[in-house]
């Protein structure tokens, strides 16, 4: 990542810090940025989460071993990561009318994990998101190899989890990614 679109990359970053401090009580910005400045893997996921319509922030540390927790933060669910399949071998089944990708596909090319449906929970402790869309969240493998996955999103001032097939892929449907910096 150049010089000049890392700079003003760190800047949205500090500036969405800033503004939602109940996203990360007692961390200190300046921690965060050296961590980053450290990381420029990290800082390049980072900036595929928000290109692709994330808007990450921090939102913890984990365990208080100094390693800052980032999850994708945007009211609704990314834009730029909707209308996916669950994984490849969902995309492989359809025999037409394949999406681009799959969820879990796109966030490991991103260098991000997809939120479980526990970590989905505890996001929502933090704000009120994808109020209009969903999310897919990580399925159990049992699960899974029956055909299905998870997915979530709030509604009437509640966190829900349903099911769907794997192969199925909605315009308001995407996913929410984390990622340990």
């Amino acid at each position: 990542m150049e010089k000049a679109l890392r700079d003003d990359f760190l800047k949205t970053l500090k500036d969405r810090f800033t503004k939602n401090p109940r996203r990360h009580t007692g961390i200190d910005w300046n921690s965060v940025q050296a961590k980053l400045e450290a990381s420029p893997e990290k800082l390049q996921a980072l900036y595929e989460m928000e290109r692709t319509g994330g808007e990450p922030d921090v939102v913890g540390d984990d365990k208080g071993n100094g390693t800052f927790l980032f999850c994708d933060c945007s009211p609704e669910s990314p834009m730029g990561r909707r209308s996916l399949c669950y994984d490849r071998a969902a995309l492989d089944s359809r025999k037409e009318n394949k999406p681009s990708s799959s969820a879990l596909e796109m966030a490991s090319t991103m260098g991000i994990e997809i939120l479980t449906e526990q970590q989905y929970r505890e996001l929502q402790e933090l704000g009120e998101f994808d109020k209009k869309t969903s999310s897919w969240v990580a399925t159990p493998a049992k699960m899974r190899d029956l055909g299905g996955a998870l997915f979530c999103d709030r509604r009437y001032d509640h966190v829900f989890a349903y099911h769907n097939g794997a192969d199925s892929y909605y315009a308001a449907r995407g996913f929410r990614g984390r990622l340990k910096v």
